[in-house]
């Protein structure tokens, strides 16, 4: 039988980092359900390819600093597991390129569906 290919192997890792972030990070699922409604709405109110652009960087943005705040806390708790100042600076920093992004996606979501919301009230 032949050993399946390294991006086989890769892509069943990635998905098992995505699985892990979404069981164990409420935030994440907060994420989820947010990209799940922006996607609906675009579709409903029928986005071009432009704004599914920028929504898509949006989506992929949040989750990538997500992912990567995870990683970094599940690192440093089992390198050091007692508080330490400097740990908790770094997760607080990863944290934050969290909320960086959150809020960039917001803003991207405001520049995205106001005109298309301000249709509706006209």
């Amino acid at each position: 039988m032949k050993k399946p290919s390294m991006s086989l192997k890769s892509l069943a890792h990635a998905l098992r980092g995505v699985d892990h972030v979404v069981r164990t990070q409420p935030n994440a699922r907060l994420h989820l359900l947010a990209a799940v409604l922006v996607c609906a709405a675009g579709v409903y109110f029928g986005l071009g390819r432009a704004e599914w652009l920028w929504v898509s960087i949006a989506i992929a943005l949040v989750w990538s600093a997500e992912a990567f705040n995870t990683a970094l806390e599940q690192l440093a708790d089992v390198l050091h597991p007692a508080p330490h100042p400097g740990i908790g600076r770094a997760k607080d920093a990863a944290a934050a390129a969290v909320l960086i992004a959150a809020l960039g996606a917001a803003v991207i979501g405001l520049l995205v569906f106001v005109p298309h919301l301000a249709g509706l009230v006209r």
